[in-house]
């Protein structure tokens, strides 16, 4: 298994544990939630149950979720040794029932009782009131029983956090370790592809990861032999593409009103910057209300959407950080019946400047890399871009990622993702020391700045390279 170490040991931890465990294990779709756990215990369950996807394509409206569900119930109950005499549960209580009676009938004296229930929320179809019986199901039987490891997985994050980890009701305080299993980093990745015999070194790693980011399922899909630009076209542009529609099947696979928070996406992907709560309400015609609390709640506990306070200002803002929303929205949604897209894109002004941002968003995910780079590793800050306006005096500015530091130092870093080293020119390096000023000007000069490039290959010394004090290059990203 690549990476997973933490996680791993938390498992075992749970299992070696002298007492009844609920652990909870939640994360973005295709993240490999699922893999985690079958890998962790080799399918070694006392029982097992995946959920029916309420996506699957011929699922019809008329069709009664709660029945199907509480049917497929069953035939997992039968497959794990419940007697053929029994019959199909009328209602979740008597699911769950049936259940305790299989796996008491079962139980080895000694052995751990390893509970895994996959995709758990598409079990809380309307009306099917499971969320109670689930938890008479856990208060009665499974954490009154020392020898019992409960496992529930889901995709539907913000369902997990309100209904089972931030529980206020029945469940309050009864998850024993939830376990949010985060992308891959550029180091994974590398470890992923290099494990599955894909010819591909650090700079396409890097490209790749800025349009798939570090999600196991999308990486999985790459072809060997391919170069990445031939793998972003096989993925997702024509009509056999298998990631054409993920977009779409990522909202409707999470969220019971996808519709919505696909607009909010669609407009935070127009602004680098992102919106303000108010301008997220105007431009997608959304109440400022409960609504839109809890659909930016949603959005940002499913990792889609970050809530930030640029650098210098008070209100905050929302900004779109997944990089796969990203991309499709940028460059597949409006493209995706054009065959060998992105190749005929390679190396054009769009696609520059497109690596240059996603280039940025790969640096904002691996700040930790870059922090230790820099050896304040220990050190506490606060990460943000900042965007200044431009006036008749002074022409406007934008800082890729200042680190503001608790030891009393600011680091401006620049992001350039380059084919070679990078090279700062005269103009550059002016365009630096005025943002050097400014930035001692808006601080009161209380903070000395240091100015940092992040780039691919390093910098070439020339008589303007000073003007960088630290270098971090793509080495460092993929360190641990």
């Amino acid at each position: 298994m690549i990476g997973r170490k933490v996680e791993q040991e938390l498992l075992q931890e749970a299992i070696e544990k002298d007492r009844a465990q609920f652990v909870v294990v939640y994360g973005r779709r295709r993240v490999g939630k699922t893999f985690l756990v079958n890998e962790f215990f080799q399918n070694r369950y006392a029982f097992k149950h995946t959920a029916v996807s309420p996506l699957n394509e011929n699922m019809k409206p008329k069709h009664n979720l709660m029945k199907i569900q509480l049917r497929e119930f069953y035939y997992s109950l039968r497959s794990f040794g419940l007697p053929a005499g029994s019959s199909v549960p009328s209602d979740w209580f008597e699911a769950f029932h049936q259940l305790q009676e299989l796996l008491e009938a079962k139980q080895t004296p000694g052995q751990p009782c390893v509970i895994f229930l996959d995709e758990l929320p598409w079990l809380d179809t309307p009306r099917a009131n499971f969320v109670p019986a689930f938890e008479h199901f856990c208060n009665d039987w499974v954490l009154a029983r020392k020898y019992v490891k409960l496992i529930v997985c889901g995709s539907a994050t913000s369902w997990i956090l309100d209904k089972l980890v931030n529980n206020k009701g029945g469940l309050y305080g009864r998850v024993t370790l939830p376990m949010f299993v985060e992308p891959f980093t550029l180091k994974e990745c590398k470890e992923f592809f290099h494990d599955g015999g894909y010819a591909m070194d650090d700079y396409d790693i890097v490209l790749s990861y800025m349009a798939f980011g570090g999600i196991p399922y999308y990486l999985d899909q790459f072809r060997k032999g391919f170069s990445v630009p031939q793998n972003f076209d096989a993925l997702l542009y024509g009509r056999q593409a298998p990631l054409g529609d993920e977009f779409d099947r990522l909202f409707s696979s999470q969220f019971a009103h996808p519709g919505e928070l696909q607009k909010i996406v669609t407009l935070l992907a127009s602004k680098r910057a992102g919106y303000t709560r108010e301008e997220i309400a105007q431009k997608c015609g959304i109440t400022t209300g409960g609504g839109l609390t809890r659909m930016l709640s949603a959005l940002e506990k499913s990792t889609f959407v970050s809530p930030y306070i640029p650098f210098g200002e008070k209100l905050q803002k929302y900004r779109l950080t997944d990089p796969f929303c990203k991309f499709y929205l940028k460059h597949v949604k409006d493209n995706r019946n054009r065959t060998a897209y992105w190749q005929s894109m390679f190396n054009s002004p769009a696609m520059l400047a497109w690596s240059g941002y996603a280039f940025e968003d790969v640096c904002h995910s691996h700040v930790r890399q870059i922090k230790r780079a820099l050896g304040i590793g220990d050190v506490t800050t606060r990460e943000s871009s900042w965007i200044v306006s431009g006036t008749e005096a002074e022409r406007g500015m934008q800082i890729d990622m200042v680190i503001d530091r608790d030891d009393r130092k600011i680091c401006l870093c620049e992001m350039k993702f380059s084919q070679g080293r990078f090279s700062v020119r005269r103009d550059y390096a002016e365009k630096l020391q005025e943002r050097i000023r400014r930035t001692m000007e808006f601080t009161g000069n209380s903070k000395p700045v240091i100015s940092v490039l992040v780039t691919t290959y390093g910098i070439e010394r020339n008589e303007y390279s000073n003007r960088f004090q630290k270098v971090v290059t793509m080495d460092d990203l993929f360190s641990l």
